[in-house]
């Protein structure tokens, strides 16, 4: 299974794809390495998130869950509302102005967890921050 980089702020993390979103997983690393912004969730509690707007990864649902543990990264495709990749830092129940949502879990970070909640709090206090996602070597 690829390693993936993501690094965030002045904090890096490697996180290892999961087996149960193989159509996720593989369409999300033809877009490696991927930039964005990270903001703040509005209604999922401790998480960041990436807004996608109308973008489409070509997948459905996988192995969709509403509750991410710490450090799990979940891809929604999109439908209730927009398409979305969220990074949970804490307690987190994924949400939208819609309601409950569920993603596929796709990633999960395996080393610097322990720096999840202070790249959580720099997000929510001082707002979006860079990151990027790319193959670990």
């Amino acid at each position: 299974m690829p390693k993936i980089r993501i690094t965030a702020a002045s904090h890096t993390f490697l996180a290892e794809t999961h087996p149960d979103a193989p159509e996720t997983v593989a369409a999300f690393l033809q877009l490696l390495p991927y930039r964005q912004k990270l903001i703040h969730v509005r209604w999922s509690g401790e998480g960041c998130w990436i807004p996608l707007g109308e973008f489409r990864l070509g997948v459905g649902f996988e192995n969709h869950t509403s509750h991410p543990s710490v450090g799990d990264i979940l891809f929604y495709p999109g439908g209730y509302s927009e398409t979305e990749i969220i990074l949970a830092y804490g307690s987190c129940c994924f949400a939208s102005k819609m309601g409950q949502l569920a993603g596929n879990h796709f990633l999960t970070i395996v080393e610097g967890r322990e720096n999840l909640r202070a790249l959580g709090t720099k997000v929510l206090w001082e707002g979006a921050q860079d990151v990027v996602f790319e193959l670990a070597e």
